[in-house]
């Protein structure tokens, strides 16, 4: 049997040009700092967007019958997958052009920032161009809310083509009747918590420049900072508690931030995920300061950073790699963790993780009472289904799975054992975090496989598996 028809792949096909013409559109806004800070690379950025571009209108034009075919599921994942590998490959391209760094070490540069993984080939970025600098941080705010949900709200009309690509950026929260709506409510959001960053950061001293890309990476979870010694640059607490804030509301669910006002802050305060999230900061950093002698700013910034899986940082790779073993176990924890389903966040996300444990107990429940009694358990007042608690831990299992062959292929080529699982995690989960110096020592090889982990964890893994089973049917013929 057949799972990938000719039809099937002129559909992708032809979705496909649609969104590769809102990646080219995106990537030339970079272009407006460099004529302002007159770099004069516009030409790097102007070639491949207007390839992306002008590829995205042939495909559309040749193929056009195909937009009004009905666009199932697999269809959206598979676009999505792609979508999201060829912004990564036209930023490649971009950051290749413009600093000169290898294809390889470029299109890893550019998915880190696009899935907000916040992992940095540059061993110097205050040396890079202000274009190239924006141009991080405008790919970390675009990937926080996803690539996908950014251009459909401009680009398609609402309806099931919207519907199906916004599901398959593995997300599933609605806020109001329609799929164009929603998008619509969640960028107002996002730009109003921008903006707010952006005004904060300034009034606490930090140049315009800074402010504007540092708020792009903290309040999309990414992470990227135009300092090489990222936050911790600016040595002011005022900043660090402001980007604490703004991790904070990045890894905190959109619906959650939509009925905020509504319900004058009580949607916030009765959302499980953020309980959860903020009892799990409160003890780890309780934990570490009682088990060590870190400052207490470096535990719960570090803290805030993990679980948020935003990356950010006021210490070095190098002194944190210093920390106490026990202290470095609860970060990977965190990071394992991640903040709320329908954020900015990578990682397992919070939902996932309090249905597999409740899935546990309503397993052990079962055994234990009588035969004739029904156990009912709920989570965020929704009745515990036997088939979500599989698959939440289905999908656990696949994560660590992901992170075990990874962690495999890094002791393999001859990294510290205990640093490179602190990376892959780190990857996988879209953190950016780092113990060591890894990301500045990795062979090519590794590269591609870190770009792997930083797709499949942004995308859920289940879009990529998809897409690969379609091209290992296509090609096996």
């Amino acid at each position: 049997m057949r799972y990938v028809t000719r039809t099937d792949l002129l559909i992708i096909i032809r979705n496909m040009g649609l969104l590769m013409i809102g990646i080219g559109v995106i990537s030339l806004v970079p272009i407006i700092v460099d004529l302002i800070y007159l770099e004069f690379n516009f030409i790097n950025f102007l070639v491949p967007s207007v390839i992306s571009i002008a590829i995205g209108l042939f495909i559309t034009h040749v193929l056009d019958e195909y937009s009004l075919s009905k666009i199932r599921l697999k269809h959206a994942m598979i676009i999505s997958s792609l979508s999201w590998l060829w912004a990564g490959i036209v930023g490649g391209v971009i950051l290749q052009m413009v600093t000169g760094l290898s294809i390889v070490d470029g299109i890893f540069e550019s998915i880190s920032a696009l899935t907000g993984s916040g992992i940095t080939i540059y061993p110097d970025v205050e040396s890079l161009p202000h274009s190239v600098l924006f141009f991080r941080g405008f790919q970390q705010w675009i990937g926080g809310l996803g690539i996908i949900v950014m251009i459909i709200s401009v680009l398609t009309k609402p309806g099931t083509i919207s519907s199906k690509l916004y599901r398959s950026e593995a997300r599933d929260d609605y806020i109001k009747p329609s799929t164009k709506a929603t998008i619509k409510q969640f960028i107002k959001i996002y730009l109003i918590y921008t903006t707010v960053g952006i005004i904060l950061y300034s009034l606490a001293g930090m140049p315009i420049f800074d402010s504007v890309c540092n708020t792009f990476s903290i309040i999309s979870t990414g992470g990227m900072s135009v300092k090489n010694a990222n936050i911790g640059f600016y040595n002011d607490e005022l900043i660090y508690f402001i980007t604490i804030i703004l991790m904070i509301l990045g890894a905190t669910s959109f619906v959650v931030h939509y009925n905020l006002i509504k319900t004058r802050g009580e949607s916030i305060i009765n959302d499980l995920q953020f309980q959860v999230m903020i009892t799990l900061i409160a003890i780890s950093t309780l934990l570490i300061y009682f088990t060590s002698k870190i400052i207490p700013m470096d535990i719960l910034f570090v803290v805030v950073s993990a679980i948020t899986t935003t990356g950010a940082s006021i210490e070095s790779s190098v002194v944190m790699g210093g920390w106490p073993p026990f202290a470095i176990f609860i970060i990977i924890s965190l990071m394992l963790i991640g903040g709320s389903t329908g954020s900015t966040v990578g990682a397992i996300k919070l939902m996932r993780v309090i249905t597999f444990f409740k899935g546990i107990y309503k397993n052990s429940r079962e055994i234990w009472s009588p035969e004739s009694s029904v156990v009912s358990v709920k989570v965020s007042d929704k009745k515990l289904t036997d088939d979500v608690a599989a698959q939440s831990g289905n999908y656990i299992a696949l994560y660590l799975l992901c992170i075990l062959i990874t962690w495999a292929l890094l002791c393999l080529y001859g990294h510290n054992a205990f640093d490179s699982l602190f990376f892959t995690i780190s990857m996988q989960g879209n953190v950016g975090l780092e113990i060591g110096q890894i990301s500045q020592t990795l062979e090519w090889p590794l590269k591609i496989m870190g770009i792997f982990n930083m797709w499949t964890g942004r995308l859920e893994i289940y879009p990529v598996l998809i897409t690969l089973r379609a091209f290992f049917e296509i090609f096996k013929k």
